[in-house]
């Protein structure tokens, strides 16, 4: 078990934590975008840099003032660090606790073919994955990994992704692994974390932080970019409809989900691939009538589409138009025969719309 206690850094125009975390022998993946802490997070833990307050401890044992060499983390940065007049398979070896691991890690990470290699003559993928084997290799009490994926090819990334989930996991210790990609955290993590600006902006489950954001930011982070300001039309014993403005009802959810009375105002997000669409219509889903809206744009991102479908109350063009995103299969598109100037209609389950205040 890794504990942190309101553990701190600080540089002259930037200051990490105090964060308090706990992690498990699971795989922390912790995400925010650059600047965030991320990395200082890993040098803290790994004793690279120095803290200004609070402890380390693992499995117990108090790390806080040790050198790195005496802690027992593993670490791998993204440029990798190998020693550059060893071959692959010497970088290896030189860490290996043993010997029989070398070819198993290395036929894992797909690296048996540059085993012979030294790194100046390795792609960036390549010296990535070697990095990940020789730590490996070492047997650490935990791993801390830094951009894990990031130099490797979209086809190797996906398949790794569902590898070294088992691996990690196998291995039972706290792993933890920065990222700025959501793909990578979730695929990686048992649980997730989520920076800004040095703090702890939400921590729990993956699908927890992912489907219910706690704040604005986690929510467009993590791809909730749809966050919008309801109001609340009506309210019964059993349920509230939230609206995005007079004659623009949005979802009627649970009464116990939402404190406001009518007339106040709430803040929510919708993940873009959560809306249901379809031609215009004026027939209820969910019990409650579809926006209607007009596709603005519409990009063909490979594995999926993104729209940007512009709404208006009623269709009344006179009145300011709410832009959503909103993703879609390819197959959909396609059925729909969906192109830029469609109209189109637009619902939510309301177990899709999250209540962030």
């Amino acid at each position: 078990m890794l504990e942190l206690d309101a553990l701190e850094t600080r540089y002259d125009d930037f200051t990490f934590g105090p964060l308090d975390l706990t992690v498990e022998d699971e795989v922390l993946a912790v995400l925010g975008p650059s600047g965030s802490g991320k990395t200082t997070l890993l040098s803290t833990v790994a004793g690279i840099v120095s803290s200004a307050g609070g402890s380390v401890r693992l499995d117990g044992r108090e790390l806080t003032g040790r050198p790195p060499e005496a802690r027992g983390t593993g670490v791998v940065f993204q440029d990798g660090a190998l020693f550059p007049h060893m071959t692959a398979r010497e970088n290896l070896s030189y860490a290996a606790t043993d010997a029989g691991r070398v070819g198993e890690l290395a036929n894992l990470l797909e690296i048996d073919d540059v085993l012979g290699r030294r790194p100046g003559a390795l792609s960036g993928g390549e010296r990535q994955r070697v990095a990940l084997a020789r730590t490996l290799a070492a047997d650490p009490d935990a791993l801390l990994l830094d951009e894990p994926l990031s130099s490797l090819d979209a086809p190797i990334r996906r398949r790794l992704r569902l590898e070294l989930h088992d691996l990690f996991g196998s291995l039972d210790i706290p792993v933890v692994c920065v990222t700025h990609d959501q793909r990578t955290a979730s695929a990686l993590g048992d649980r997730l974390a989520v920076l800004r600006d040095g703090q702890l902006e939400q921590a729990g489950p993956c699908s927890a932080v992912l489907e219910r954001p706690a704040t604005p930011f986690v929510a467009r982070f993590t791809g909730s970019e749809n966050v919008l300001t309801a109001r609340v039309l009506e309210r019964t014993v059993e349920a509230v409809l939230l609206g995005l403005a007079p004659g623009r009802p949005l979802a009627a959810l649970d009464g116990t989900r939402v404190t406001a009375d009518v007339g106040e105002t709430v803040t929510v997000s919708v993940h873009p691939a959560r809306f249901e669409f379809g031609r215009e219509t004026t027939a209820e889903l969910h019990g409650v009538a579809p926006l209607q809206g007009c596709v603005q744009r519409l990009v063909n991102e490979g594995d999926q589409y993104r729209l940007v479908v512009e709404t208006r109350p009623g269709g009344d063009s006179s009145t300011a138009g709410l832009a959503l995103a909103v993703t879609a299969a390819p197959t959909t598109v396609s059925r729909l025969g969906l192109a830029a100037g469609e109209q189109v209609s637009l619902s939510v389950d309301p177990a899709d719309v999250n209540v962030i205040g």
